[in-house]
């Protein structure tokens, strides 16, 4: 997964200083997305609520850095209430060209590598919208850090339009198969409403 010694460490550290439920109020939050629109205007009004509520709730978003597509929605959600944006932009052509100007702070890193495990250092709490390969890859990465008790960090799914419904019953395959434990997953939810989402990841 890209992780070395020292960061296993100071992830798992992290953790530990959390507590198993213990979060501050007011939280940094990793939302994982596509830089694409989708091929339904609910997907962008999703996104751009979510930013939204992380702004009004006084949160910080953390994200990947685009100004296109589901990435730009949400950031804008913010930044448009008042709130602070943090950009993780790798060290890619294609993603530096369309990095949203503004925000309240960019972080560059070295790779696609560097930046999930930037995210992941900052993150209290992650939401994943609608997304690709590249999106499934990054919140996966969160879930098998959970189960394997380097990180604690709530995971919910924004179940717009039954998107996430053939992942959930992936995950139900896996633990039928006895190829992951249900409990050992860590916190995942999947849900369409954003209040749901928001008093999950805020559970103490």
């Amino acid at each position: 997964m890209g992780y070395g010694t020292w960061q296993i460490q100071t992830l798992r550290s992290k953790a530990s200083a959390e507590g198993l439920h213990e979060r501050t109020t007011k939280m940094n939050i990793a939302v994982y997305c596509a830089s694409k629109s989708g091929n339904s205007p609910e997907y962008m009004k999703f996104a751009r609520e979510i930013g939204e509520r992380i702004a009004k709730d006084g949160h910080t978003l953390v994200y990947g850095g685009s100004n296109i597509g589901l990435m730009g929605a949400v950031a804008s959600g913010v930044l448009d209430n008042g709130g602070k944006v943090i950009g993780v932009v790798p060290d890619v052509e294609y993603i530096k060209s369309v990095h949203y100007e503004g925000l309240t702070e960019t972080i560059y890193t070295k790779d696609m590598a560097d930046r999930r495990s930037k995210m992941i250092e900052l993150a209290d709490a992650c939401i994943t919208l609608p997304g690709g390969p590249g999106t499934l890859d990054e919140i996966s990465e969160v879930i098998c850090l959970n189960r394997l008790c380097i990180t604690n960090i709530p995971v919910a799914f924004v179940n717009i339009k039954g998107y996430y419904d053939t992942l959930n019953a992936f995950f139900e395959k896996m633990y039928e198969c006895d190829f992951a434990e249900r409990d050992a997953m860590g916190k995942i939810l999947t849900s369409d409403s954003i209040d749901k989402i928001f008093d999950f990841i805020g559970e103490k």
